[in-house]
């Protein structure tokens, strides 16, 4: 199978490392701070309410994660949960943003076999100096030919992404771990989209894949399996 694809986008998170495995260890011992207040569960489901509230005002990433924690406790607790609860959040949040890269498994082999065939760029959305952070630390900004860290991963920022690398939307894949962000929009706007799920995924960003049918939607299990496809050229 013949294509024209010239530019290759890489989710960052979940994708090329790992990252939501950490908030769920943060969300867990969030609820155990407020289990004298409300039982996990109910913890998980008021702190999900207000993320999904803030996301218009904070967008995504750890800070605006924190800070949503901090609101819920506050609320879950009638403003009576104390100030020493208040700092041990924030310094779960700041905990978290310290955490160091753990790439996923064939990571630089992937990159690294692709750079000479098309450009690779990273597509992602989140806090901005907080996915600098992860960049620098990650030792891969030397296989991407431009880097876009996204408020949003939606049909008009991906409009304006091909616009900026000047191609249509045939001649660009996307590779991520979410059906929503990562996938869906591009797969719309008449691009390629390969599929790698992880076995973590925010409750946001689920999507039942039954409902996604086209032809340009490809799935596979790993990075290394993106090498495999046809599409590709292998």
């Amino acid at each position: 199978m013949s294509s024209k694809i010239k530019v290759i986008g890489f989710d960052a998170d979940d994708t090329l490392w790992e990252n939501e495995p950490y908030y769920r260890e943060t969300e867990d011992k969030f609820c155990d701070l407020l289990k004298d207040y409300l039982p996990k569960n109910r913890v998980e489901e008021e702190l999900f309410k207000t993320e999904i509230n803030n996301l218009e005002l904070y967008g995504y990433g750890i800070k605006a994660f924190t800070l949503s924690l901090i609101e819920t406790a506050i609320r879950v607790s009638d403003s009576k949960v104390p100030t020493t609860t208040i700092k041990t959040i924030i310094e779960l949040g700041k905990e978290q943003l310290n955490r160091p890269n753990l790439l996923l498994d064939g990571v630089n082999h992937v990159l690294e076999t692709l750079k000479p065939k098309y450009k690779l760029i990273v597509a992602t959305k989140g806090d901005l100096l907080d996915q600098e952070r992860k960049l620098n630390n990650s030792n891969l900004l030397q296989y991407f030919h431009h880097i876009e860290i996204m408020s949003d991963k939606k049909e008009g920022n991906y409009k304006d992404l091909l616009k900026h690398l000047d191609i249509e939307p045939d001649e660009f894949l996307m590779v991520g771990n979410s059906l929503k962000s990562d996938i869906l929009p591009i797969l719309n706007l008449g691009g390629y989209g390969v599929f790698i799920p992880f076995h973590v995924t925010w409750l946001h960003e689920r999507v039942d894949e039954s409902e996604v049918s086209n032809p340009r939607f490809y799935k596979v299990n790993s990075l290394h399996e993106l090498l495999k496809l046809e599409l590709l050229g292998s």
